[in-house]
């Protein structure tokens, strides 16, 4: 995973440990993600498969797209498509994703960057390798999530953000023994770059084989931990977590994590995304690829998008 590093975590701010008054969440449930494909074909893991709406609330959807690697010709990704209601997060790990949309974003996701778009009132985009990707194939490895927008929201034009992989914020745990990268929210005083309509937190956690993490987190956040890669265990109960699994925990004060003392050589250490956000609390109405309060607004949506309301295809990025 070639997301951005540094070569000594000591260096870096330190997220304190949490006081001994803090409570450890606890684990709720821990689900397997099961395999599908998505766009074109290229292959992803259903990472809130079973996990009720409630308890992923504010998120919708997470896809884990790859890890894959593509022969030369093979690389795949979407068509043009539109989207109303939420907003969606990108995370590139391996390889490259060039995005275009009707209201003029654009940019390129390699490599550690993110792209946070706001689909709001409506929009049409597309995500595609660029062609010289296509041609020499490689490694393909990233996510994408859906945040839910409040009813109140819903309506905002849209915006694209395109935070590069050096502008994330770079934290570690006291003992130096994982790497945190805020990616958007608010921790121990230090915030990342995504701006958010709704609050939440997004990290990309590396751990050290045998590294312990207890994360102070908002109690009035949800908490989510996905493996990317590597073994190890959540919460307090020590449940084993390996890749493709997806943790969700109750209430409390502290997110802890720890990574497998052993790890395999592919995955060398304990790879995690780790999300909480503010729940909505509002009705959630989803089909593809719109999110909204009601079937009548989804109806609303589908016939919008039908007389082109959404803008049109391609457009001039500026």
């Amino acid at each position: 995973m070639p997301a951005v590093t540094v070569a000594d975590l000591l260096t870096l701010p330190r997220v304190p440990e949490p006081s001994g008054a803090a409570v450890t969440r606890p684990l709720r449930s821990l689900t397997t993600a099961p395999r599908g494909f998505e766009g074109e074909g290229f292959p992803v893991r259903r990472a809130f498969h079973g996990v009720s709406l409630t308890d992923l609330d504010p998120f919708v959807h997470l896809d884990q797209m790859g890890e894959v690697e593509y022969a030369p010709g093979e690389p795949k990704g979407t068509s043009w498509h539109p989207h109303r209601g939420f907003e969606t997060v990108t995370y590139m790990l391996d390889g490259a994703l060039e995005h275009g949309d009707s209201h003029g974003g654009g940019g390129l996701i390699t490599d550690g960057a993110t792209q946070w778009m706001t689909a709001g009132s409506g929009i049409l985009h597309i995500e595609a390798p660029p062609e010289e990707v296509v041609a020499r194939g490689g490694l393909f490895h990233g996510f994408q999530l859906w945040v839910n927008l409040p009813r109140a929201r819903k309506w905002e034009a849209p915006r694209y953000q395109d935070l590069d992989a050096g502008r994330v914020t770079l934290l570690t745990s006291p003992d130096g023994g994982a790497l945190l990268r805020l990616i958007a929210g608010d921790l121990a005083g230090h915030a990342g770059p995504g701006s958010t309509y709704t609050p939440m937190a997004m990290v990309h956690a590396t751990l050290e084989p045998g590294a312990r993490l207890r994360l102070p987190w908002r109690p009035d956040f949800n908490a989510l931990v996905y493996d990317l890669a590597g073994r190890g265990t959540v919460g307090a109960e020590r449940r084993p977590i390996e890749l493709g699994q997806l943790a969700v925990f109750g209430p409390g004060d502290v997110v802890e994590v720890a990574a497998a003392p052993s790890q395999e050589s592919r995955a060398p250490k304990l790879d995690l995304l780790i999300l909480g956000g503010q729940p909505i609390g509002e009705p959630v109405f989803h089909y593809g690829p719109f999110v909204m309060n009601t079937r009548a607004e989804v109806q609303q949506a589908l016939l919008d998008f039908q007389q082109g309301r959404f803008g049109r295809s391609p457009a001039a990025h500026t």
